[in-house]
């Protein structure tokens, strides 16, 4: 059998595995009773989204209002630890096996695939809603496997499933690819205004997000102030530049508020295009018992931001996050005018830097990938703290990094989960 034929053959019946058990309510599911509160952010244009593949905690708070969840391999794992899906595990590895030639690697992300859609599909099941599944964190450096996977988990279900693919200049040219063909990308691990603009316009995806609570996290967490509207003023300056596109009809790309932390960052960021939050932040959001006429859009609101009297902005690059600088317009200006769906991933960085533009989309070294993985979610800014300060790179890129490796360890947990119920079976 040759290669080609064998490929097709495991995405077929790993699809029908995946689709065997589901039982979908289109447009039928209208128990959910409604909310005032939820429904006055709808009115100021606010899609509203759980952040948990958790089906208990979005059952307990879920109203009307809500239309969709999304999930991470953060999030997943979570729910692959518990064991609840070991017995799933098992019966995809069964199938696999009866592929003669199945490498491990090939097994490792079919059962990541299996594990994803099949957890996703029963949130759909649950609630009638959108969910965004996410892709294996080894794809983010393929731009053929990002596509062909991203193909895959949009049809188990094409009326439910928007793909999530990170910002990275593989996931920027498959995100291009996969919007030319009318699937829905919503393009996660954005920290800025000006990276959710190139990503808009180059790429085109259904959503891009601003990772705001991280931002606010890293002002505190190296001490350089309170941090607060940190992350709100990049997302209100993202959400201005997204805007700006669709009504020009440059993109049709929405806005996400996403890693909210507290209740009142759902309050400071009503009217942005959609909010995915936490079941924490929601109950906190729930408790300030604020009267729907207290509630307004704040999409226009210039917020002060909680930086130390000696803390000097410079020292952590912190304009990338909200300003879209002419430099940057220049070089998507000059590269809509080249053959971009012929560009490599390393074109697209080479391409950045000839247009003085590398601090955007950055060349990261191996010791500095290192770096960052050590660090977790949150980068240590004396190790980053002079090429921040000389402009190689910017905040935006740098806490992309860091998402990106913490996504990767949670992805390298499941798939240690995965590996220990194979060694059993």
């Amino acid at each position: 059998m040759k290669k080609t034929e064998a490929k097709s053959g495991i995405s077929s019946q790993i699809h029908k595995f995946i689709r065997g058990s589901f039982h979908p309510h289109f447009g039928q599911l209208t128990s959910f009773k409604s909310n005032p509160v939820w429904q006055q952010l709808g009115k100021l244009g606010s899609r509203l989204w759980f952040d948990t593949g958790n089906i208990d905690e979005a059952h307990q708070r879920w109203t009307k209002e809500f239309s969709a969840l999304t999930t991470n391999n953060t999030l997943l794992n979570k729910e692959i630890q518990t064991g609840r899906y070991d017995g799933l595990i098992s019966e995809t590895a069964d199938l696999l096996e009866s592929y003669p030639g199945t490498t491990n690697k090939q097994m490792i992300l079919e059962i990541a695939f299996t594990l994803n859609a099949w957890h996703a599909l029963r949130l759909v099941e649950k609630f009638d809603a959108y969910v965004s599944v996410e892709e294996h964190t080894d794809l983010a450096n393929d731009v053929t496997l990002a596509v062909d996977y991203a193909k895959r988990f949009y049809e188990i279900c094409p009326e439910r499933f928007i793909i999530k693919l990170p910002f990275t200049p593989v996931g920027l040219l498959a995100t291009r690819k996969l919007s030319t063909q009318g699937i829905p990308v919503n393009h996660t691990l954005g920290f800025s205004a000006r990276q959710n603009y190139l990503i808009s316009r180059l790429a085109k995806p259904a959503y891009v997000n601003v990772f705001l609570g991280r931002l606010n996290s890293f002002i505190v967490d190296n001490k350089l102030g309170s941090g607060l509207y940190i992350g709100e003023k990049a997302t209100l300056a993202s959400q201005k530049a997204v805007r700006q596109l669709r009504k020009s009809g440059i993109s049709q790309t929405l806005q996400i508020g996403a890693s909210f932390r507290a209740g009142t960052q759902i309050r400071d960021l009503a009217g942005i295009d959609v909010m995915t939050m936490p079941p924490k932040a929601a109950d906190e959001f729930l408790a300030l018992n604020l009267p729907t006429d207290e509630i307004k859009d704040k999409t226009a609101t210039d917020y002060q931001i909680g930086l130390n009297k000696d803390a000097k902005p410079e020292i952590a690059n912190l304009n990338t996050l909200w300003d879209i600088d002419d430099k940057l317009i220049s070089c998507i200006d000059a590269l809509e005018k080249e053959n971009i769906d012929s560009f490599t991933p390393d074109d697209l960085i080479e391409f950045f830097e000839s247009h003085k533009c590398g601090d955007v989309l950055v060349r990261w070294s191996d010791k500095q990938i290192e770096t960052s993985s050590k660090e977790g979610k949150i980068p240590k800014l004396e190790n980053w703290k002079n090429i921040l300060e000389d402009k190689s790179i910017g905040l935006d890129s740098l806490m992309n990094l860091a998402g990106l490796n913490s996504f990767a360890t949670d992805q390298q947990a499941m798939d240690a989960r995965v590996r220990q119920v194979l060694a059993k079976t």
